[in-house]
């Protein structure tokens, strides 16, 4: 794509519901609300590939991997 291209695209807004739940304490994909998990399967949707690893705090032991890393 060209900086031309980017000029005349037009944003596609999509619309989530969210989710008010503390999510820290999450240590699997199936701890998460049924919103947050929708959202990650949505956001795998649009971008054609899994995603690997979820953040759900600043702690190493605060993400959880979907799928290996290695």
């Amino acid at each position: 794509m060209t900086q031309t291209d980017f000029h005349h695209a037009t944003p596609v807004y999509e619309y989530l519901d969210g989710w008010t739940e503390d999510i820290t304490g999450a240590r699997s994909f199936e701890d998460l609300p049924k919103n947050a998990q929708r959202y990650v399967r949505t956001l795998e949707e649009m971008a054609g590939a899994p995603i690997s690893a979820i953040g759900v705090g600043p702690g190493r032991d605060e993400t959880l991997e979907l799928r290996s890393l290695v």
